[in-house]
């Protein structure tokens, strides 16, 4: 997939389905709307890409209220990369952009990508106050010779799949449903730092993961995991919360893996979280501590049954080592 990262520096000549949108978590809605775009661009004998904005326009414009961010940058182009896309660009997004009328920011479109096809949601618009609603752009396409696809909303398990759905399961815990409607484990990938060692003074040493600011945690709890490492995937179980029984503060993100007792310091590492085991909670004691987390050990062992993988098969975290590089 190529990557472009100013529209006003790139010139394609060869006809193009384009998508515009932020694309955070890359969910199952937008892997269905790009899905058939690519192969109706193929079939036209078209490229089939995407334009996405970088920072989300929202915390640019509303910086008190910042979006936590389902994905980073390049988690996103790395989940764009294996749907099989001709390209993207990433546009800077500023209060300037903000201004760009809908008519002149799709004439950009059609000089600098020669636009063919919009495909958008059904709800879509773009440009300054939203001018560039459905039938405005599809009124500007007859008269600079592209068409726009208006795709249908997507549902899974009677929830609307949209990012702000995502979030709001996420945020509440509720990892699982979430992952029917990413189509896939929601992750989060830093790499592993070094924490107080409790863990360890206990018989359960953790992986402390440090992941971008404003990347959405999910809930305080405890949940089943799966941990990936560059090698090899292991079944772990995940504290997220502020660790009362120690009087922690802040949030940490701690990963006990099963059965490894490996130095993963300076590791890159990557939780897919499979299902809350329990809400975050302080015990009396550090005995009845130890005695939870067998439990929560056990209960993990149960829930993640499907044997260790090699990574590095998976199309996704072949293309974020590659975005990395």
């Amino acid at each position: 997939m190529q990557r472009y990262y100013d529209l006003y520096q790139t010139q394609l000549t060869a006809p193009v389905y384009l998508s515009i949108g932020n694309f955070d978590g890359v969910h199952a809605g937008h892997q269905a709307l790009l899905q058939q775009m690519l192969a109706a661009a193929h079939q036209a004998g078209a490229q089939a890409g995407i334009l996405t904005f970088d920072p989300h326009p929202r915390d640019v414009l509303r910086p008190e209220q910042p979006v936590p961010g389902l994905s980073t940058l390049d988690e996103r182009l790395a989940l764009l990369d294996a749907l099989g896309l001709d390209f993207v660009v990433v546009q800077p997004f500023s209060r300037a952009t903000a201004q760009v009328t809908a008519a002149d920011f799709v004439t950009l479109l059609v000089n600098r990508l020669h636009l063919r096809a919009l495909w958008v949601g059904p709800d879509f618009a773009l440009g300054h106050k939203r001018q560039g609603t459905v039938p405005f752009l599809r009124e500007l396409g007859t008269r600079l010779n592209f068409t726009v696809q208006v795709a249908v909303t997507f549902w899974q398990d009677g929830h609307e799949v949209r990012s702000g759905a995502i979030r709001n399961l996420i945020e509440s815990g509720d990892v699982g449903t979430a992952a029917r409607l990413l189509g896939r484990p929601y992750t989060l990938t830093g790499d592993v730092v070094k924490g107080d060692q409790r863990g360890a003074t206990i018989g359960f040493p953790t992986a402390n993961l440090a992941v971008a600011p404003n990347r959405l945690l999910p809930a305080n709890g405890v949940y089943a995991t799966w941990a990936v490492l560059p090698w090899e995937r292991r079944a772990a179980v995940t504290n997220v919360g502020v660790r009362p029984t120690f009087s922690g503060q802040g949030r940490s993100i701690e990963a006990h893996l099963l059965d490894f007792s490996a130095d993963l310091y300076g590791q890159p590492l990557t939780l897919e979280f499979v299902e809350r085991l329990r809400p975050e909670q302080r015990f009396n004691s550090i005995e009845a501590l130890v005695n939870q987390i067998r439990l929560d050990a056990a209960h993990a062992r149960q829930l993640l049954t499907t044997p260790a993988v090699d990574a590095k098969r998976e199309p996704f975290y072949e293309a974020l080592e590659h975005a990395a590089d």
